[in-house]
């Protein structure tokens, strides 16, 4: 492996031009699908065969008050057994819809907020060896309720959401102990803690492309 230092414009994630060979769908689901695609790794040189989950994307929120507190929702969640503290999130599966708009609504729905001032807080991948999606959290202060008649009715497992406001500090340190395990909510979680050393100044503009989505390059 070839190990050399880096200036630090050269750290960023790159696409990547590598030319796809064959590409199909093997699994139609009812929010994602599986895809196989054959693509070569380098030039002259057998293709490769990758099975990965094609996903929408998502959107989700690390809401902060002005007491330093931020929204934790707890929702049980069927794939690993558990109920978990997370951060208001969704899916990017409304056709032409904003990032930005699907967190304001993704908000309003889980949590009954709405908020004034809203930052990109940091992008990720949940498992790119895996799965294409893409998820990016916001930050969102400035909050207020959203009017009562206008409210969302959950369902699903989304009818047994509770919420509870934690100091980011205490929540940090469940992160650190093990104790949190939702992906949004350690990274935002996190990211939040370190963005704050610096009053926020860092943080990008909530209409900041973003180009590690697939469907948004």
């Amino acid at each position: 492996m070839d190990i050399r230092h880096l200036a630090p414009e050269e750290l960023t994630d790159r696409l990547s031009d590598r030319r796809t060979v064959a590409s199909e769908t093997v699994y139609e689901g009812y929010i994602w699908n599986v895809q196989r695609d054959e693509f070569e790794l380098t030039q002259d040189t057998d293709p490769l065969r990758r099975d990965y989950i094609t996903h929408p994307g998502a959107v989700s929120v690390l809401v902060l008050d002005d007491d330093d507190r931020v929204l934790l929702i707890n929702q049980y969640r069927r794939p690993v057994g558990m109920t978990m503290w997370e951060i208001p999130a969704g899916l990017l599966d409304v056709e032409g819809e904003d990032p930005a708009a699907a967190a304001r609504r993704e908000l309003a729905e889980e949590a009954d907020l709405q908020a004034e001032r809203w930052d990109v807080l940091v992008d990720f991948h949940n498992s790119p060896g895996s799965s294409s999606e893409a998820n990016r959290i916001f930050l969102a202060r400035g909050l207020s309720d959203v009017p009562e008649a206008e409210r969302h009715e959950r369902d699903g497992e989304e009818s047994e959401i509770h919420g509870a406001w934690v100091p980011l500090d205490d929540a940090v340190r469940a992160v650190l102990e093990g104790r949190l395990n939702s992906p949004s909510a350690v990274v935002g979680l996190l990211a939040a803690h370190a963005a704050r050393a610096d009053g926020y100044r860092s943080l990008r503009a909530v209409d900041t492309s973003w180009p590690g989505h697939p469907g948004l390059r």
